[in-house]
């Protein structure tokens, strides 16, 4: 996204200067590594601590193949979204600038107004998501201090809201960086932050499975017994799709990240390689953690395994991979956020051009203050924080929202966009097995989203509102 200033290139006849791209806008300076950077900070997220849980409830053959089919579905479609940033052209089209103006080029306004309330419908699903994920994070480090202090029988439960108010305050601070330009440094720490914690997770469950050897697992998972009937563990597998599909969205952001790489070598090439760099890297990492989560802990895997508490020691590593993954959050919640963010105020300066307190930007210590970017960025991460404390649950979130992301914008408006760009004529044998992707995924979409709503609801049903949830 940009800042008001970034139409005074072809204001002020400056289109062929050498700080203005071809569009008259500020010079894009991104590379495949930055847009790698974003896509790495999007993608291995908070998503990556319940995939333990995610094998327990799929076992070993389900649960590969449905993280494998996820990767390689998410890399197909990404990698067709990546020709409709310029329209209709892929390389010498019109740029556009997001992914609701890619939708608009290729499919009109309905279908336009329709992605707008999913994307950003989504984009603020995720940034509570990500308030609640990093509370809980918060929180486990001080109860991992508790334990090591105390014993593991102690009580040292504690609220998470106290954690959601820090966390708000340094992202409204955060949220002031004008746009996505602005934030490659803060994404390669963030990055680096998600790599870390993986490790550490990855690290911890290879100790246990060397010290107490290899948990109780099954081919199919937990098996279903009197304690664990046929239709809770079809509830649970149900949740555990839509959390692998959380941990694979980042398509409805491509087109923003898109935005800030440099023209030549042309775009769409540059973002396949970013593509094809960031969702293999996290393949990798999420396949470990799954997998030898899953070897750790067996059946009994809890659904976040580093604030569950399916480790107690070293409790400074559980500590130090907490930090990474708040760090992680700080950043990640920024690259999700700023698309919305950006989209209310270029709506604003259309609909009130002449209004200083919309247009105007101040000089404030080197930094540039916009009046109403700072009050509405402010008020937005102030409601989602209030309404993370309100419903503080992550498998079940974390399910819904992947259920919500993947078919939509994942998997129906790339395809379709893609269809209308290449010009792919109706019923030809393309046509037809693009459509039948779409439709499986959208029967996996909506399995997952029954199984997690239906958690959510139970899990509102039993919730104890001073205990700590994680």
């Amino acid at each position: 996204m940009q800042n008001g200033s970034s139409f005074s290139g072809v204001e002020n006849g400056y289109l062929h200067s050498e700080k203005f791209d071809d569009d008259g806008r500020i010079k894009r300076t991104g590379d495949w590594q930055s847009a790698s950077a974003h896509i790495i900070t999007a993608v291995i997220g908070s998503g990556v601590l319940s995939l333990a849980w995610c094998f327990a409830q799929l076992g070993w053959i389900a649960g590969t193949i449905t993280l494998v089919l996820f990767s390689v579905i998410t890399m197909f479609n990404s990698i067709l979204l990546t020709d409709c940033y310029r329209s209709p052209d892929p390389i010498t089209g019109n740029r556009n600038y997001t992914y609701m103006d890619a939708v608009k080029s290729n499919l009109g306004t309905l279908q336009h107004k329709l992605c707008g309330i999913a994307q950003y419908g989504v984009l603020t699903g995720i940034t509570i998501g990500y308030t609640t994920t990093t509370a809980i994070s918060m929180a486990a480090i001080n109860k991992s201090n508790c334990f090591h202090k105390h014993g593991h029988e102690a009580d040292c439960r504690v609220r998470n809201n106290s954690f959601m108010v820090i966390f708000a305050v340094i992202q409204i601070i955060l949220s002031q960086v004008p746009n996505f330009h602005k934030l490659s440094p803060l994404s390669v720490v963030a990055a680096i932050m998600s790599f870390t914690c993986s490790l550490i997770g990855i690290g911890l469950s290879i100790a246990k499975i060397a010290g107490e050897g290899i948990g109780k697992t099954t081919l199919t998972g937990i098996p279903v017994s009197k304690d664990f009937s046929g239709t809770e563990k079809m509830w649970k597998t149900f949740s555990a799709l839509g959390d692998i599909a959380f941990a694979y969205s980042f398509c409805f952001v491509l087109i923003e990240i898109q935005d800030t790489l440099k023209s030549s070598p042309p775009e769409n090439k540059q973002m396949k390689k970013a593509t094809a760099t960031g969702i293999m890297a996290s393949t990798v990492f999420y396949l470990l953690c799954g997998v030898l989560g899953y070897a750790a802990f067996g059946n009994d895997a809890p659904g976040n395994f580093l604030t569950g508490f399916g480790f107690y020691d070293p409790f400074w590593l559980i500590d130090f991979a907490n930090i990474c993954i708040v760090i992680h959050l700080l950043g990640a919640y920024q690259v999700l956020a700023q698309p919305f963010f950006g989209f209310v105020e270029t709506w604003s300066r259309k609909k009130w051009p002449q209004n200083k307190l919309v247009t105007k930007e101040f000089s404030l210590c080197g930094f540039d203050i916009n009046v109403f970017r700072f009050i509405w960025r402010t008020s937005y991460v102030i409601l989602t924080t209030i309404i993370a404390m309100i419903f503080p649950f992550f498998n079940e979130f974390v399910g819904l929202l992947g259920a919500g992301t993947f078919w939509p914008l994942s998997v129906y408006f790339p395809i379709e966009m893609y269809i209308s760009q290449a010009k792919i004529r109706k019923y030809s044998f393309t046509w037809i097995w693009m459509q039948i992707l779409s439709l499986a995924c959208l029967t996996v979409s909506l399995v997952a989203a029954v199984g997690s709503t239906r958690g959510l609801i139970t899990s509102v049903q039993s919730f104890k509102p001073f205990q700590s949830v994680s």
